[in-house]
């Protein structure tokens, strides 16, 4: 019975595999090793574009906001003036404005009655 020893000391064959099946381990660990570093670097890069996407919708989000506002206070304005006009003594000129309207629905209808 021949036992090989290895450089520290234990016999090789005490392991279960040779020089070559550890081989087989090693190649087969760094093609996974591999492979899980492509994904990690996959997962990384669409990382860094959510976050870049992320940004630029915060920063959408805000100038929409910014918009909405000075919408609603252009609108409040109006709906002031509106309540004003209503309230106040401009009574008699809506009521003016709709004798005219009136007047020029009647004039239409009877051009347009001739022809």
């Amino acid at each position: 019975l021949t036992v090989v020893f290895t450089g520290d000391g234990a016999a090789a064959g005490s392991y279960g595999y040779t020089n070559s099946g550890y081989s087989v381990y090693e190649e087969e660990n760094d093609r996974l090793t591999e492979s899980l570093r492509t994904k990690v670097s996959a997962i990384k890069s669409l990382s860094i574009e959510i976050g870049t996407e992320v940004k630029n919708q915060n920063k959408m989000l805000s100038e929409m906001e910014n918009d909405f506002d000075s919408t609603g206070g252009l609108l409040g304005a109006t709906m002031g003036r509106l309540r004003t006009l209503s309230r106040g003594s401009q009574t008699r000129l809506l009521c003016y404005m709709m004798l005219f309207s009136l007047f020029v629905f009647f004039v239409i209808y009877w051009i347009i009655k001739l022809r």
